[in-house]
Protein backbone atom coordinates (compact mmCIF):
# COMPACT_ATOMS: atom_id res chain seq x y z
CA UNK A 1 0.00 0.00 0.00
CA UNK A 2 1.55 3.53 -0.65
CA UNK A 3 2.98 5.18 1.92
CA UNK A 4 0.40 8.43 1.17
CA UNK A 5 -2.47 5.94 1.13
CA UNK A 6 -2.05 4.64 4.80
CA UNK A 7 -1.50 8.06 5.91
CA UNK A 8 -5.04 9.41 4.36
CA UNK A 9 -6.34 5.91 5.87
CA UNK A 10 -5.45 7.00 9.36
CA UNK A 11 -6.44 10.62 8.97
CA UNK A 12 -9.79 9.30 8.09
CA UNK A 13 -10.39 6.42 10.95
CA UNK A 14 -9.36 9.66 13.27
CA UNK A 15 -12.09 11.86 11.70
CA UNK A 16 -14.84 8.80 11.90
CA UNK A 17 -14.02 8.56 15.61
CA UNK A 18 -14.71 11.95 16.66
CA UNK A 19 -17.91 11.79 14.32
CA UNK A 20 -19.02 8.18 15.79
CA UNK A 21 -18.67 9.85 19.21
CA UNK A 22 -20.65 12.88 18.38
CA UNK A 23 -23.32 10.86 16.82
CA UNK A 24 -24.61 9.60 19.96
CA UNK A 25 -25.78 13.39 21.32
CA UNK A 26 -27.18 14.98 18.56
CA UNK A 27 -28.99 17.54 20.07
CA UNK A 28 -25.96 19.15 21.71
CA UNK A 29 -24.85 19.98 18.15
CA UNK A 30 -24.14 23.76 17.21
CA UNK A 31 -25.20 23.75 13.51
CA UNK A 32 -24.82 26.54 11.65
CA UNK A 33 -25.80 27.04 7.52
CA UNK A 34 -23.18 28.81 5.42
CA UNK A 35 -25.87 29.04 3.21
CA UNK A 36 -29.62 27.81 2.64
CA UNK A 37 -29.81 24.09 3.00
CA UNK A 38 -25.86 23.70 3.43
CA UNK A 39 -25.26 23.22 7.10
CA UNK A 40 -21.99 23.16 9.24
CA UNK A 41 -21.42 21.50 12.52
CA UNK A 42 -18.42 21.81 15.36
CA UNK A 43 -18.15 18.28 13.57
CA UNK A 44 -17.37 18.79 10.73
CA UNK A 45 -14.60 21.31 11.89
CA UNK A 46 -13.00 19.19 14.08
CA UNK A 47 -12.99 16.18 11.76
CA UNK A 48 -10.98 18.67 9.17
CA UNK A 49 -8.34 19.83 11.63
CA UNK A 50 -7.65 16.27 13.00
CA UNK A 51 -7.42 15.35 9.41
CA UNK A 52 -5.17 17.88 8.19
CA UNK A 53 -2.83 17.74 10.91
CA UNK A 54 -2.59 13.92 10.35
CA UNK A 55 -1.64 14.58 6.97
CA UNK A 56 0.46 17.55 7.74
CA UNK A 57 2.51 15.42 10.24
CA UNK A 58 3.36 13.47 7.34
CA UNK A 59 3.45 15.51 4.32
CA UNK A 60 4.23 19.18 5.24
CA UNK A 61 4.89 20.72 1.51
CA UNK A 62 1.59 19.18 0.35
CA UNK A 63 -1.42 21.67 -0.55
CA UNK A 64 -4.60 20.90 1.27
CA UNK A 65 -8.26 22.06 -0.55
CA UNK A 66 -10.51 21.13 2.72
CA UNK A 67 -14.65 22.04 2.36
CA UNK A 68 -14.34 23.66 5.73
CA UNK A 69 -11.05 25.97 5.68
CA UNK A 70 -10.85 26.49 1.92
CA UNK A 71 -7.41 26.15 0.13
CA UNK A 72 -4.39 26.61 2.32
CA UNK A 73 -2.03 26.12 -0.67
CA UNK A 74 -3.58 26.02 -4.52
CA UNK A 75 -2.59 23.73 -7.18
CA UNK A 76 0.13 26.45 -8.42
CA UNK A 77 1.90 26.51 -5.13
CA UNK A 78 2.09 22.91 -4.96
CA UNK A 79 2.70 19.77 -6.54
CA UNK A 80 0.77 17.78 -4.55
CA UNK A 81 -2.24 18.50 -2.81
CA UNK A 82 -4.83 17.06 -0.80
CA UNK A 83 -8.47 17.09 -1.53
CA UNK A 84 -10.61 16.88 1.82
CA UNK A 85 -14.59 16.69 2.43
CA UNK A 86 -14.34 15.52 6.62
CA UNK A 87 -18.13 15.10 6.84
CA UNK A 88 -20.10 14.44 2.89
CA UNK A 89 -23.75 14.19 4.28
CA UNK A 90 -24.14 16.63 6.96
CA UNK A 91 -27.64 17.18 6.86
CA UNK A 92 -27.93 13.65 7.00
CA UNK A 93 -25.70 13.34 9.82
CA UNK A 94 -27.62 16.30 12.40
CA UNK A 95 -30.70 14.25 11.49
CA UNK A 96 -29.58 10.99 12.62
CA UNK A 97 -29.60 9.62 8.98
CA UNK A 98 -26.93 6.55 9.17
CA UNK A 99 -25.54 7.92 5.55
CA UNK A 100 -22.04 10.33 5.18
CA UNK A 101 -18.89 10.05 4.91
CA UNK A 102 -15.19 11.05 4.86
CA UNK A 103 -13.71 11.61 1.83
CA UNK A 104 -10.08 12.25 1.21
CA UNK A 105 -8.10 12.24 -1.75
CA UNK A 106 -4.51 13.22 -3.26
CA UNK A 107 -3.73 15.00 -6.51
CA UNK A 108 -0.65 15.59 -8.33
CA UNK A 109 -1.34 18.61 -11.01
CA UNK A 110 -4.47 17.62 -12.45
CA UNK A 111 -4.50 13.71 -11.58
CA UNK A 112 -5.91 11.78 -9.34
CA UNK A 113 -3.43 9.33 -7.39
CA UNK A 114 -4.98 8.41 -4.19
CA UNK A 115 -8.26 7.81 -2.71
CA UNK A 116 -9.83 6.96 0.75
CA UNK A 117 -13.80 6.88 1.26
CA UNK A 118 -14.67 5.96 4.87
CA UNK A 119 -18.35 4.98 6.08
CA UNK A 120 -17.90 5.14 9.80
CA UNK A 121 -21.29 3.97 10.41
CA UNK A 122 -20.85 0.44 8.59
CA UNK A 123 -16.88 0.30 9.14
CA UNK A 124 -16.42 0.81 5.27
CA UNK A 125 -13.02 1.79 4.09
CA UNK A 126 -13.05 2.12 0.51
CA UNK A 127 -9.56 3.12 -1.40
CA UNK A 128 -7.59 3.19 -4.41
CA UNK A 129 -4.19 3.99 -6.00
CA UNK A 130 -3.85 5.13 -9.49
CA UNK A 131 -2.92 1.76 -10.92
CA UNK A 132 -3.16 -0.33 -8.32
CA UNK A 133 -6.63 -0.97 -8.36
CA UNK A 134 -9.72 -0.26 -5.87
CA UNK A 135 -10.68 -1.71 -2.42
CA UNK A 136 -13.05 -2.37 0.04
CA UNK A 137 -12.30 -3.32 3.60
CA UNK A 138 -8.93 -4.39 1.37
CA UNK A 139 -11.26 -6.58 -0.81
CA UNK A 140 -11.20 -5.40 -4.62
CA UNK A 141 -13.83 -4.05 -5.73
CA UNK A 142 -14.98 -3.85 -9.61
CA UNK A 143 -18.22 -1.99 -11.26
CA UNK A 144 -20.73 -4.19 -12.15
CA UNK A 145 -21.49 -6.37 -15.17
CA UNK A 146 -24.60 -5.16 -16.12
CA UNK A 147 -24.95 -3.84 -19.91
CA UNK A 148 -28.60 -2.23 -20.03
CA UNK A 149 -29.82 0.88 -19.02
CA UNK A 150 -33.09 -0.62 -18.14
CA UNK A 151 -31.69 -3.03 -15.62
CA UNK A 152 -29.47 -0.31 -14.36
CA UNK A 153 -29.82 1.27 -10.99
CA UNK A 154 -28.47 4.88 -10.90
CA UNK A 155 -27.94 7.37 -7.92
CA UNK A 156 -28.26 10.68 -7.75
CA UNK A 157 -28.38 14.17 -6.32
CA UNK A 158 -31.14 16.69 -6.52
CA UNK A 159 -30.49 20.12 -6.04
CA UNK A 160 -30.82 21.70 -2.50
CA UNK A 161 -29.03 25.16 -1.99
CA UNK A 162 -29.45 26.49 -5.69
CA UNK A 163 -32.35 25.86 -8.00
CA UNK A 164 -31.79 27.34 -11.04
CA UNK A 165 -32.24 24.42 -12.76
CA UNK A 166 -34.83 22.24 -11.25
CA UNK A 167 -36.53 21.75 -13.87
CA UNK A 168 -33.80 20.43 -15.98
CA UNK A 169 -33.57 18.03 -13.09
CA UNK A 170 -36.60 17.02 -12.84
CA UNK A 171 -36.96 16.44 -16.82
CA UNK A 172 -34.12 13.79 -16.44
CA UNK A 173 -35.30 12.14 -13.41
CA UNK A 174 -38.54 11.60 -15.14
CA UNK A 175 -37.39 9.89 -18.42
CA UNK A 176 -34.33 7.90 -16.17
CA UNK A 177 -37.24 6.87 -13.57
CA UNK A 178 -38.68 5.45 -16.96
CA UNK A 179 -36.09 3.97 -18.73
CA UNK A 180 -33.88 1.87 -15.47
CA UNK A 181 -34.45 -0.24 -13.07
CA UNK A 182 -34.88 2.90 -10.23
CA UNK A 183 -33.29 5.78 -8.80
CA UNK A 184 -31.48 6.28 -5.02
CA UNK A 185 -31.26 9.90 -3.62
CA UNK A 186 -29.12 9.08 -0.36
CA UNK A 187 -27.33 12.36 -0.04
CA UNK A 188 -24.01 11.69 0.25
CA UNK A 189 -22.30 12.23 -3.57
CA UNK A 190 -18.42 10.77 -1.73
CA UNK A 191 -20.50 7.13 -0.71
CA UNK A 192 -22.88 7.37 -4.42
CA UNK A 193 -19.26 7.24 -6.13
CA UNK A 194 -18.21 4.52 -4.00
CA UNK A 195 -21.15 2.69 -4.29
CA UNK A 196 -20.68 2.91 -8.55
CA UNK A 197 -17.03 1.34 -7.95
CA UNK A 198 -17.95 -1.66 -5.68
CA UNK A 199 -21.58 -2.54 -8.21
CA UNK A 200 -23.90 -1.40 -5.82
CA UNK A 201 -25.10 1.22 -8.40
CA UNK A 202 -24.59 0.95 -11.97
CA UNK A 203 -24.29 4.67 -12.71
CA UNK A 204 -24.55 8.11 -10.96
CA UNK A 205 -25.33 11.67 -11.92
CA UNK A 206 -24.77 15.19 -10.52
CA UNK A 207 -24.91 18.69 -11.26
CA UNK A 208 -23.32 21.58 -8.70
CA UNK A 209 -20.90 19.14 -6.90
CA UNK A 210 -17.80 20.57 -5.55
CA UNK A 211 -13.80 19.16 -5.97
CA UNK A 212 -14.13 17.14 -2.39
CA UNK A 213 -17.56 15.59 -3.04
CA UNK A 214 -15.77 13.84 -6.47
CA UNK A 215 -12.11 13.26 -6.31
CA UNK A 216 -11.79 10.26 -4.38
CA UNK A 217 -15.06 8.71 -5.90
CA UNK A 218 -13.91 9.32 -9.38
CA UNK A 219 -10.61 7.52 -8.70
CA UNK A 220 -12.39 4.49 -6.80
CA UNK A 221 -14.37 4.39 -10.12
CA UNK A 222 -11.78 4.41 -12.38
CA UNK A 223 -9.93 1.79 -10.66
CA UNK A 224 -12.89 -0.26 -10.69
CA UNK A 225 -13.29 -0.28 -14.26
CA UNK A 226 -15.61 2.21 -14.67
CA UNK A 227 -15.81 5.22 -16.55
CA UNK A 228 -16.79 9.09 -15.30
CA UNK A 229 -16.72 12.04 -17.00
CA UNK A 230 -18.61 15.99 -17.00
CA UNK A 231 -21.94 16.20 -19.30
CA UNK A 232 -20.20 16.33 -22.64
CA UNK A 233 -17.74 12.62 -21.27
CA UNK A 234 -15.07 14.48 -20.97
CA UNK A 235 -12.75 14.85 -17.83
CA UNK A 236 -13.50 18.36 -16.47
CA UNK A 237 -16.10 17.32 -13.74
CA UNK A 238 -13.84 18.31 -10.94
CA UNK A 239 -13.65 22.05 -12.79
CA UNK A 240 -17.40 22.18 -14.02
CA UNK A 241 -18.95 20.40 -10.95
CA UNK A 242 -21.38 18.53 -13.11
CA UNK A 243 -20.81 14.52 -12.69
CA UNK A 244 -21.79 11.63 -14.84
CA UNK A 245 -20.67 7.69 -13.60
CA UNK A 246 -20.95 4.58 -14.82
CA UNK A 247 -19.82 0.71 -16.39
CA UNK A 248 -18.53 0.93 -19.44
CA UNK A 249 -21.56 -0.20 -21.15
CA UNK A 250 -24.02 2.02 -19.04
CA UNK A 251 -22.34 5.31 -18.96
CA UNK A 252 -22.54 5.85 -22.54
CA UNK A 253 -26.47 5.57 -23.15
CA UNK A 254 -26.71 7.70 -19.41
CA UNK A 255 -24.88 10.77 -20.93
CA UNK A 256 -27.06 10.69 -24.07
CA UNK A 257 -30.02 10.65 -21.99
CA UNK A 258 -29.04 13.67 -20.03
CA UNK A 259 -27.38 15.66 -22.65
CA UNK A 260 -30.60 15.71 -24.16
CA UNK A 261 -31.69 17.72 -21.74
CA UNK A 262 -29.17 20.29 -20.82
CA UNK A 263 -29.42 23.92 -22.03
CA UNK A 264 -25.96 25.20 -22.77
CA UNK A 265 -25.22 26.72 -18.97
CA UNK A 266 -24.85 23.19 -17.51
CA UNK A 267 -23.00 21.84 -20.18
CA UNK A 268 -19.82 20.51 -20.14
Amino acid sequence: MHPALNIAIKAARRAGQIINRASNDLDLLTVTAKQPNDFVTEVDKKAEAVIIETLQEAYPGYGILAEESGTTAGRGDAEYQWIIDPLDGTTNFIHGMPQYAISIALAKGNSLEQAVIFDPNRNELFTASKGAGAFLNERRIRVSRRTKLQESLIGTGFPYRMFDHIDTYLAIFKEIAQKTAGQRRPGAASLDLAYVACGRYDGFWEFGLSPWDMAAGALLISEAGGLVGDMRGEANYLETGNLIAGTPKVFAPLLKLIEGHLPESVRG
